[in-house]
């Protein structure tokens, strides 16, 4: 590229990179071959337009070049018998790199860029949302149906066992093609929602189930709400508070193994709601004919 790529850019070297992509967008927009059919001279333009860009756009090409350590085609210069070596620097030019240039205004205009190199069909952009879902979800599995930003809507099947943080790709919901091409797809990110009642340690779930003192004392079956549905928990006589029991199978999934966690119970002991005058007496008595102290002191 002959001349000084700050004048092609219509810019002076102070010019901030923000200030340089500015300038070439502007001028990509204006000169870019298909609005200039036929046009030679916007067609040289463009190229030394893009050469210009492709040498001061980079950092690091456009400080060696200010240090006049290359030249404007980005060839390294010789330094010390007053002339220029030639060496093996990129090339600008027309269908050069447009590293760090906002182009989605020449692409939705044209459906391309760079002419002739970038014509034909094109898939369009990969789209990405994020999904909240519940653990109940992410264990059985499921369907949920989301709205898109072009008001479009997709039905996103839940596998059974996802995972949080994993990706669904539903191939071709993505934004469409260009000159024919295939659209793109949908990525959509799973994110499990806290829960409630289930507290998770990697593939295990913890819960906390509360039982009467009757229950407490005498043993029986107390229902406890899991993943799966309501089950039906075997409590012993004399259980306490802080008594955990085991559901094997009943946690989420390990989405290393595919294999499930268990579910952990841990009783809590729980008092009516309201005052109870016969527990009341029942207690006094209890604590004057047979005190002990919990935490054996």
């Amino acid at each position: 590229m002959a001349g000084d790529p700050y004048q092609e850019l219509g810019i002076g070297r102070t010019a901030s990179q923000a200030e340089v992509k500015k300038a070439f967008h502007k001028l990509a927009k204006e000169l870019h071959p298909d609005r200039n059919p036929g046009d030679k001279k916007a067609e040289e333009r463009f190229k030394r337009v893009s050469a210009a860009f492709d040498l001061l756009g980079d950092a690091e090409k456009r400080a060696k070049f200010d240090r006049g350590e290359i030249d404007p085609d980005g060839r390294e210069t010789f330094r010390g018998f007053g002339g220029r070596q030639g060496g093996a620097g990129p090339q600008g030019g027309f269908g050069g790199r447009f590293e760090g240039a906002d182009l989605d205004d020449i692409f939705d205009i044209f459906g391309g860029l760079g002419g002739a190199r970038q014509r034909g069909p094109a898939k369009g952009q990969d789209v990405r949302a994020r999904l909240e879902i519940s653990l109940e979800e992410a264990i059985q599995g499921g369907t949920r149906r989301i709205a898109s930003s072009d008001g479009r809507t997709l039905d996103v099947t839940i596998p059974k066992g996802a995972g949080d943080g994993q990706i669904l790709r539903l191939k071709g919901q993505g934004a469409p093609g260009r000159s024919g091409g295939p659209a793109g797809d949908a990525l959509i990110e799973l994110v499990i929602a806290p829960h409630p009642i289930y507290r998770r340690e990697g593939a295990d779930l913890h819960m906390e189930v509360p039982i009467s003192v009757p229950d407490a004392v005498l043993g029986g079956k107390v229902t406890a709400q899991t993943p799966d549905g309501p089950v039906a928990l075997n409590v012993a006589k004399g259980s306490n508070t802080g008594k955990v029991l085991r559901l094997k199978g009943r946690g989420a999934f390990d989405a290393r193994t595919g294999r499930r966690g268990d579910l952990f119970a841990r009783l809590l002991v729980s008092l009516p709601g309201t005052a109870d005058p016969e527990l009341e007496r029942f207690a006094e008595e209890w604590r004057a004919k047979r005190p002990y102290s919990p935490s054996g002191r």
